[in-house]
């Protein structure tokens, strides 16, 4: 049975959830509550996760405490088509380097929605202008990525868990105080992924809006 230690505004727990219910796996959710409970800085949960982390993932013998490794095991072990995670060495490269952009966001413009939270004492200013760095670059990516009939992070016809992996810092930025209103590239995208089939929303994030049903995508043609 998997299990999942859960904070439930937290990003990083809510691209777990989401790829757990797009691949539809029953789990139990164990509520941590960070704020103000301080819940994961106990004993009983530091024996689980010694850096204070979430989310953590146990299933079976494995714990994890790492939002991309827990997309990447779920993927590996789950997903038998090996559509979210793919194996062909370009498109897992891609997948690896989209990964890393998605710990980046969370260090940036999810550090800063943390702050402005109170959930943590940062200097918020030089989060939000990285962040606007790397939206940039990411805005201008789907750009290109369109131009060429393109709708992903990764040039396939599908999603991956790079685009969940990098999907809840993104719809969260404006709690960042981090504008998209110049990321018109983000904004298409934030929408086509509400539309992936199994997709579930959280608070501060909408479902995608109406209309463009020709956006609905399938994940298992």
């Amino acid at each position: 049975m998997i299990t999942l230690y859960d904070y439930e505004t937290a990003a990083d727990c809510y691209k777990v959830r989401l790829l757990l219910g797009i691949l539809g796996l029953p789990f139990e959710l164990v509520p941590v509550d960070i704020y103000p409970g301080d819940d994961h800085r106990r004993p009983a949960f530091l024996d689980i996760s010694p850096l204070a982390e979430l989310p953590v993932l146990t299933d079976g013998g494995v714990t994890l405490t790492d939002a991309q490794a827990i997309l990447v095991w779920l993927a590996s072990r789950y997903d038998g088509d090996e559509k979210w995670l793919p194996r062909e060495a370009a498109a897992l490269s891609s997948v690896q380097h989209w990964l890393g952009m998605a710990a980046r966001l969370a260090a940036t413009a999810g550090a800063a929605r943390m702050a402005l939270a109170k959930t943590a004492a940062l200097d918020v200013a030089p989060l939000q202008a990285e962040a606007h760095r790397l939206l940039r670059v990411i805005d201008e990516h789907f750009w290109f990525a369109e131009r060429d009939g393109g709708d992903w992070l990764v040039p396939l016809s599908h999603p991956t868990i790079a685009d969940l992996a990098c999907f809840p810092d993104l719809a969260l930025c404006e709690e960042a105080g981090i504008s998209r209103i110049d990321y018109p590239a983000i904004r298409r995208w934030l929408d086509r992924v509400k539309r992936i089939p199994g997709f579930s929303v959280m608070s501060g994030v909408f479902p995608a809006s109406r209309g463009r049903a020709d956006a609905v995508v399938s994940t298992t043609s």
